[in-house]
């Protein structure tokens, strides 16, 4: 299985704890680890921004890219949420094995 590892910035820890613990939940993720303190500067709607931000790292399955993209889009807070996922290209068997295990879909 091809293991991911998805990009999202959410606006506050809050958000970003729900996003984690639903995704986690669902199975849609076996684990998000968020990172406080990013600091962002881009371009919406003709105008230079910059925000404060949490990021999520979400490592999932390639099969679930879409249950987990549904999700985010459902839960998360910005009208344009950030979720850019990253093929894995290797990594630690056993990890990649549990990724694999915590995200398979329920029978």
């Amino acid at each position: 299985m091809s293991v991911l590892l998805c990009l999202c910035t959410c606006p506050d820890a809050a958000s970003a704890r729900i996003i984690a613990e639903a995704l986690v939940a669902e199975r849609l993720a076996a684990c998000v680890s968020r990172l406080p303190g990013l600091q962002s500067t881009y371009r919406w709607e003709g105008a230079i921004e910059h925000a404060d931000e949490v990021l999520l790292l979400i490592k999932t399955g390639a099969d679930r890219l879409d249950a987990v993209t549904a999700r985010v889009q459902a839960l998360h807070p910005y009208e344009l949420p950030e979720l850019i996922a990253v093929e894995a290209a290797g990594g630690l068997a056993p990890y990649l094995a549990w990724v694999a295990e915590q995200t398979r879909e329920d029978d």
